[in-house]
């Protein structure tokens, strides 16, 4: 063996060990360089240093570019880049695994670790980090606009306006306008142009980020653990979305049906869904019945009652359903809260006073027309007027109830809604019949 093939290995290992000093040494700097690189070079260069180096590039890379070079390693590296990592570490990196890939892994691991970690990545439904896109573009304040703005072009991610800083620890040290870079001097610091940031906790509800984005009128919002660190961003069109699916589900929970019903699930799921909440509601439809049962006496003797019995009651139901709605959409986009259901009922009893005027005439003087009795007319206008203020104050007092009960706001609460206004209709148009009863 020649001179020279006797000192590649020692090259090798030489180059080895300036990288892990590098790194060990100056792990912001080092961090700067591998993040520039393409994922084959930056991959080769993970794959020739220890544990320890890895953990620290892989918790200080931007959140993509560190899931994607986590998903290249072999089973067994990241079971071990795993159990060395801290939490927060652990967490973001397998948060960006497939189910599959994720249980394959969790095997590699002890047993405990692994169901620490199945706790931390099965975030609830709408919360922060199933929302988040972890995507992101990050800066630094230290770094010239010059190299900012080529590192924009050279990154993935587009139509971005808000880019975000990170410290040397990768924690969240405040954002930038991309048109504040775009018209600065390419000499100039990136930190000359930083502001703060408003951030969100990844197990934050989707209330909750929503909240923060209208109040702030941001195009996204950084996502971060315990430790303040970036894991990822909330787009607003993303969130926009998922919204939209949060309302399109509560229009199904709020009839009594299951928000995982798809229209093509099938009829086994569809029916175990939905037949305890009709259960419920053929139990609160006899208890109606029975409203209408004290009063059969008077419906034999005056049978106009019976045909005009469903106006009253119907138009109690759709008055409490556009309260119901505009008030389980207020308390989804946190427009109102427990102290604002004074303001609340006392605009639906407005609202209810005077449409109940409005539809008494219209009502009335169509009674009248159609059986010639003042008596009957008078009847049906004045349960008009009492039955729609009961309306729109159930419409807006059921979720509110719910939500002070600890309950989603949405869940079956058009039966319990439709249960209350037929009543509340019932009773007034039935008693004021009664004590009207002369003139009919």
């Amino acid at each position: 063996m020649s001179a020279a093939a006797e000192r590649v290995p020692e090259h090798l290992a030489l180059s080895a060990a300036v990288r892990e000093d590098f790194i060990a040494r100056f792990p912001a700097e080092a961090v700067a360089v591998l993040e520039d690189m393409d994922e084959d070079a930056l991959a080769e260069e993970i794959a020739g240093v220890g544990l320890a180096s890895r953990l620290t590039v892989l918790d200080r890379l931007p959140p993509a570019r560190s899931s994607a070079l986590f998903e290249n390693l072999t089973g067994d590296d990241q079971a071990q880049v795993v159990a060395a990592a801290p939490t927060h570490l652990a967490l973001s990196l397998t948060t960006g695994l497939s189910q599959e890939r994720r249980e394959e892994l969790h095997e590699r691991l002890p047993r405990s670790l692994g169901r620490e970690l199945e706790r931390l990545v099965d975030l609830p439904v709408g919360a922060a980090g199933r929302l988040m896109d972890r995507a992101v573009c990050t800066l630094n304040r230290d770094m010239t606009v010059a190299s900012a703005i080529e590192r924009v072009r050279s990154s993935p991610v587009r139509g971005v306006r808000s880019l975000y800083l990170l410290d040397s620890a990768r924690r969240l040290d405040g954002r930038v306008e991309m048109q504040a870079l775009a018209l600065a001097d390419g000499t100039d610091r990136v930190g000359a142009y930083a502001g703060s940031t408003p951030a969100v906790d990844v197990v934050a509800p989707r209330d909750e980020v929503v909240e923060l984005l209208e109040r702030h009128r941001t195009d996204s919002l950084p996502v971060v653990d315990s430790g303040n660190r970036l894991l990822g961003v909330v787009r607003y069109d993303r969130l926009f979305d998922a919204v939209g699916e949060s309302f399109s589900a509560d229009m199904q929970t709020m009839v009594g049906a299951s928000a995982d019903e798809q229209a093509l699930s099938s009829p086994g799921f569809a029916v175990r869904q939905r037949l305890p909440w009709l259960q419920i509601n053929l139990l609160t439809a006899f208890l109606a019945s029975a409203v209408v049962a004290l009063f059969e006496g008077l419906i034999a003797q005056f049978t106009a009652l019976a045909v005009l019995l469903p106006v009253v009651a119907g138009q109690g139901g759709n008055a409490g359903a556009q309260a119901l709605a505009v008030a389980v959409r207020g308390l989804a986009l946190r427009e109102i809260g427990s102290r604002d259901l004074p303001r609340l009922l006392t605009k639906e009893l407005a609202a209810g006073i005077v449409n109940g005027l409005a539809l008494a005439a219209v009502c009335g003087g169509g009674v009248y027309l159609w059986s010639g009795s003042i008596g009957l007319a008078l009847v049906i206008s004045l349960a008009m007027l009492i039955a729609m203020p009961m309306a729109g104050v159930a419409g807006a007092l059921v979720p509110m109830l719910l939500t002070r009960l600890g309950q989603d706001p949405a869940t079956a609460s058009s039966i319990v809604l439709t249960t209350v206004t037929d009543v509340a209709g019932f009773l007034s148009f039935l008693g004021i019949a009664l004590a009207l009863s002369a003139l009919l």
